[in-house]
């Protein structure tokens, strides 16, 4: 019975990591591209007309008079992200972290790169794009402005007005830009444009009114991405429309998601939020843009999809209307991050040991999920600030792991050496239960009943060998996930030839690690499986170490599941994150000589390598021995 339970246990463990492994990773393969497909069909269709009696303007809407800059005219053909980038006059900006420009055409904030990180682990590829101007293939840009109220016949500036900038120069961290557009019928808008010295932007609209009547407009401001992106596909990592909108807590939507949205009063398809203290906009897996005004103010939220020639998703927001008199002038104030989700500029919203940032520097509501810490952030968290603080000490993020591993290790001291105390004692009884099995050959009951008796005699926990495991499998979870959604861990190199923590090994042993001129990886189906690199293998090794430090089993269908269980698992594993793997052979390691000095002290010889040998020794001589 007991040894039944052991074999089921093991069989449910495995299981688990399998069923994890093949819900986590390779049914979002499949299904991203089922659902991008079926996105870029459905929003082909004609979309809805407005609804009759809708009367609040919205960012977005129909081409009329009153319509922001955000609405997609008729298609243009798509042109270079240099060309698109010289048609209009800019205004650069230049910063440590960020550079790019603004169009004056438009005012759009449509020219972004991220300085500090590149598209390869070589510091001399290209810098990550962010923003693109339209027109080109992956237009992706932030705008604001006013909408004029419903029947309005005032001019406001849109996609096609040119600003003229007052004074000259760069945008950078030091010096903001001011722009300027007279609409010639007593309205002058001008828009204050400040950068920090990361990814915040802070933008300020005033409008002066010295024409004949009083002007009703609504603040509004907008992301837009034109196209469905390429996503990782991961049901563990959220990239695409997000925000924390007030009571509504935190809303996450995929690009397919808001496709397939109820139809809105204005067309297109999306969710509408009336809310206050709330911030929006649109993630990618290392990348985000979002739009995050006052606390105070009141919101109209909106995620929209919109179809055209490209499919148009956008997070927008409209604030309650300014009437402004004669003589009079409206202000409107917005903000916009647009960069890198590192956790330290974001924030980590953690007791004790968390990260300010804007979370905090801004009094934001829940800035800090904007990176997908998941739902079990109260174990991911923590593990980052632990991973962060050791990087900051030695400055590698691979001696991280093993330094976070060991701590793990030391606060499941306790239980693990209960658990190899029970283990090491279980091997010490291993004479005494062959002996039953001699007494009782055809009796299983009575042998299970006298097995159980040694086992409450001698103190023994028959289940004790699987608590290891046990408490590994939340660890692993957490770290792999640690290193998937955190960009601190993207290119962050280890030693030798590791220098991506965060993807899989670079060696294969089925092309000789590099000696023979291919790919075993790209071979459909079961590429995955043939990333077997040597970090793998040693993680594999340490792993059939730490069996063979076991008793064996009597049971012959138990004994082949431990016996196969390492190579199992180093292919399974070999196409994870590298710094994950070496956390599981650097644990596997720590394992082994924890259990071997808890068996020394309980007075039970380590046949570690007699073990070993007997694998290797001929069968007869086995039988012999």
């Amino acid at each position: 019975m007991t040894d039944n339970r052991n074999t089921i246990l093991a069989v449910i463990l495995s299981g688990l990591v399998l069923i994890a492994w093949q819900y986590f990773y390779n049914v979002p393969q499949m299904e991203r591209q089922r659902a991008q497909s079926q996105t870029q069909a459905e929003l082909a269709k004609p979309s809805p007309q407005t609804a009759p009696g809708s009367t609040t303007p919205q960012p977005g809407s129909a081409p009329s008079a009153t319509t922001p800059a955000g609405q997609p005219g008729a298609a243009a053909p798509v042109v270079s992200r240099d060309a698109a980038i010289a048609a209009s006059p800019r205004i650069k900006i230049e910063t440590p972290r960020v550079s790019g420009s603004i169009s004056l055409k438009g005012a759009r904030v449509d020219d972004l790169s991220l300085e500090k990180f590149r598209d390869t682990v070589d510091p001399k590829s290209p810098a990550i794009v962010l923003f693109s101007p339209s027109n080109t293939a992956h237009p992706y840009y932030a705008e604001f402005g006013w909408v004029a109220a419903s029947g309005s016949t005032a001019r406001l500036p849109d996609r096609e007005t040119v600003w003229q900038q007052e004074g000259s120069g760069s945008l950078t961290a030091d010096k903001p830009v001011t722009l300027k557009w007279d609409n010639g019928e007593g309205l002058t808008f001008r828009r204050t444009i400040a950068i920090d010295d990361r990814y915040l932007f802070t933008v300020k609209d005033d409008v002066t009114n010295v024409g004949s009547a009083p002007v009703t407009l609504y603040p509004f401001a907008l992301i837009s991405r034109h196209g469905t992106p390429e996503v990782s596909g991961y049901y563990i990592l959220h990239e695409g429309l997000i925000g924390y909108l007030g009571e509504k807590g935190l809303q996450e939507h995929g690009y397919k998601a808001v496709a397939e949205a109820p139809v809105l009063g204005n067309g297109g398809r999306g969710f509408e939020f009336n809310i206050t203290n709330g911030w929006l906009g649109i993630t990618d897996k290392y990348w985000a843009a979002a739009l995050l005004p006052d606390t105070s103010a009141r919101l109209k939220a909106r995620f929209l999809a919109e179809p055209g020639a490209k499919v148009r998703y956008q997070a927008d927001y409209l604030q309650d209307p300014q009437t402004i008199a004669i003589g009079g002038t409206g202000t409107a104030n917005a903000r916009l991050f647009a960069g890198a989700k590192e956790a330290g500029v974001v924030g980590i919203n953690f007791p004790l040991a968390g990260h300010g940032g804007y979370n905090k520097q801004l009094d934001l509501n829940h800035f800090d999920l904007l990176i997908d810490w998941g739902w079990f952030y109260f174990i991911t968290k923590p593990m980052f600030v632990l991973l962060d603080y050791f990087f900051h000490l030695f400055g590698n993020f691979g001696v991280s792991i093993l330094l976070v591993t060991v701590l793990i290790k030391l606060l499941f001291f306790p239980l693990a050496n209960k658990s190899y105390a029970s283990m090491a004692k279980m091997k010490s009884v291993q004479p005494q239960l062959a002996a039953l099995k001699e007494r009782y050959p055809d009796d299983r009951q009575k042998q299970q009943q006298e097995m159980m008796e040694i086992y409450r005699k001698e103190k023994i926990n028959p289940v004790a060998g699987c608590l290891p495991i046990a408490l590994q499998i939340p660890v692993f979870f957490s770290l792999y996930k640690v290193l998937f959604v955190t960009i601190e861990m993207r290119h962050a190199p280890f030693y030798g030839w590791i220098k991506d923590l965060s993807a899989p090994d670079p060696t294969n042993l089925f092309n000789l690690f590099g000696l023979l001129p291919f790919d075993p990886t790209h071979i459909p189906v079961i590429g995955f499986y043939l990333a077997l690199g040597v970090w793998p293998i040693i993680m594999g090794i340490t792993m059939w170490f730490q069996m063979k430090l076991n008793p064996t089993p009597p049971d012959p269908t138990q004994k082949m599941i431990f016996d196969w269980m390492p190579l199992i698992f180093t292919f399974m594993l070999a196409g994870f994150p590298a710094g994950l793997v070496i956390y599981w052979a650097w644990n596997n390691l720590l394992s082994v000589l924890q259990q071997s000095y808890i068996m020394r002290k309980n007075g039970v010889k380590v046949e570690l390598f007699d073990n070993i040998k007997a694998t290797f020794a001929p069968k007869k001589a086995v039988e012999k021995t």
